[in-house]
């Protein structure tokens, strides 16, 4: 049995206890009701418009061929939306969505009928067929027809190919005509407001070229209508504005509960001053758009895919709602980490606490990773985690899913292995425990080297997975340093690695020094890179 020496083995346990404390604290503070400013709205409490989308449940997607969204489903959500806002916008009317103006009608909302143009001529067509029928047969209840949406933006059509499908559609219905695209595009393309009779604009602080923090969001949505306004002679509607609840942050925009709630009630106020026309993106959280945009695609509802509402427009707002999850995961990580100790023969207190801190600990990692790993890839992310992360949603090769499957569900099983081998390394002393950690580490590094690459080539859509390498980076760097029990790697194959990781690491930094997590990521790369540029001869290990 490995007799740590009791200085040693108190500096391990008072780092696994200063750690617990940090984390504990952190989750505290982010579970505390904050004052916001609060929404200014009309006397029903409702917003003017919010984006329709029924794309939420599981494995429910546009994309999928053959998708029908029920009508009851529709009823259901028709319903639950109407609490919250007067009228719904929706982006096509197929696979089901054609019946949307009928619900609506029956609870008395307005509806901005969409129809998506694409590259298909022939889909094009139809879509302006059963849209403009739709507007016809519903004139009370379509206030407005929105041919194509961010069409100039994907690249789909051109400007005159969409000038001539907007004139097609006025001369099928009497319903006031649109086209809706992110507001520079507008610019771009003026000649558009002569086929419209009102321009929708796409107002997201979040995706502008120079992203805008929260706080001066609303002086950047001030200084865009200004533009606009004296740009444009026709109404002026802002089609999408919101802000996402989760994801990766760009520049000085950080999605967040927080956030989501801040920047939409000061909005809210800010509309409401300025009679600002506006339809809020969106109503339910998309998971499907993670595929096309990240982690952050899917978390712009102000209702989740359960149907809760988020926040209110009034009152406080707190970032987390965990409730006892903390307790309840440190408790059991706590246990079983002490537990396995005394059953490998450890039964001195000092160890057995520390083993406790240090689980407790783990237990609040795990419970931070397996939460990161379900809103980045979805409940099945053990299936999913292949495809989480596409190259703007085109597939990727077989070699490089694998390597994804590495940084994101490998890593969640290294942590576990690394987490379970550390006992058995430090009370008694096996080959076969330092060989789990050495493969978990390389697992871990090839992931590194792999998300680092990924981002420093095409880091729009991708996370930084802190959540997922902090706690093996932190105990393989410092905490097996102060048990005095290191690992000695080969350095012809893991020092490479870890340069690797490092170096896309600041890579991605040097490209946005303002993004707090390409900070933290470069720590942690450092961190696991460390251990590897050292040999101690005079440790076993």
């Amino acid at each position: 049995m490995n007799n740590i020496r009791p200085r040693a083995l108190w500096q391990f346990n008072f780092f696994n206890l200063f750690l617990l404390a940090l984390l504990s604290l952190w989750l505290w503070q982010k579970n505390q009701p904050v004052a916001l400013p609060e929404a200014i709205l009309p006397a029903d409490n409702k917003v003017q418009c919010v984006s329709y989308a029924p794309y939420y449940g599981k494995d429910q997607t546009p994309f999928k061929v053959g998708t029908m969204i029920t009508k009851s489903q529709i009823d259901a959500d028709l319903k639950r939306i109407a609490s919250r806002t007067n009228c719904v916008r929706i982006y096509s009317v197929g696979q089901g969505l054609d019946y949307v103006p009928y619900a609506a009608q029956k609870i008395g909302l307005k509806v901005l009928l969409g129809a998506w143009i694409g590259w298909t001529a022939a889909d094009n067509d139809k879509e302006i067929r059963l849209a403009t029928a739709l507007a016809n047969q519903f004139p009370e209840t379509v206030t407005g027809l929105i041919i194509g949406n961010e069409v100039l933006l994907r690249g789909e059509q051109t400007e005159d190919a969409m000038i001539a499908y907007l004139a097609r559609a006025k001369q099928l219905t009497k319903t006031p005509v649109t086209y809706a695209d992110v507001w520079e595009f507008w610019l771009k393309h003026g000649r558009l407001e002569k086929s419209v009779d009102f321009v929708t604009i796409h107002l997201l602080p979040y995706w502008e070229n120079n992203p805008q923090s929260v706080e001066q969001s609303i002086v950047h949505a001030n200084m865009v209508m200004g533009k606009l306004q004296g740009a444009f002679t026709k109404p002026i509607l802002i089609g999408e504005t919101g802000w996402p609840s989760i994801g990766r942050q760009r520049g000085l925009s950080i999605p967040s509960q927080l956030n989501q709630a801040t920047y939409i009630r000061t909005f809210l106020r800010e509309a409401h001053q300025k009679q600002w026309n506006y339809n809020l993106i969106e109503a339910f959280d998309q998971p499907w758009k993670r595929v096309l945009e990240g982690t952050v695609g899917g978390f712009w509802g102000i209702y989740d895919t359960q149907s809760n509402p988020k926040f209110s427009y009034t009152g406080n707002v707190a970032e987390r709602q965990d409730h006892a999850r903390p307790v309840v995961f440190g408790a059991i990580g706590a246990l079983l980490l002490a537990v396995f100790t005394f059953l490998i023969g450890e039964k001195r207190r000092a160890a057995l606490f520390g083993m406790a801190m240090l689980g407790a600990f783990t237990g609040l990692i795990l419970m931070l990773q397996l939460e990161y790993l379900n809103n980045a890839c979805g409940d099945g992310f053990w299936l999913t985690a292949l495809t989480c992360v596409p190259l703007a949603g085109q597939p990727l090769s077989a070699p490089v899913l694998a390597l994804q499957w590495l940084s994101f569900g490998g890593a969640f099983i290294a942590t576990c292995l690394i987490m379970l081998s550390i006992p058995v390394m430090l009370y008694r002393p096996s080959q076969l425990a330092v060989k789990i950690v050495k493969g978990s580490v390389l697992a871990l590094l090839i992931g590194a080297v792999t998300i680092g690459l990924l981002l420093a080539v095409d880091g729009r859509y991708r996370d930084f997975p802190v959540y997922l390498y902090a706690l093996p980076a932190l105990q393989l760097s410092i905490g097996l340093w102060l048990a005095n029990t290191p690992i000695r790697f080969s350095q012809s194959l893991y020092l490479p690695l870890g340069v690797a990781s490092f170096t896309a690491a600041l890579i991605c930094y040097l490209t946005e020094p303002l993004n707090m997590n390409a900070a933290f990521w470069l720590a942690i790369t450092f961190l696991l890179t460390t251990p590897l540029l050292f040999n101690n001869s005079n440790h076993q290990h």
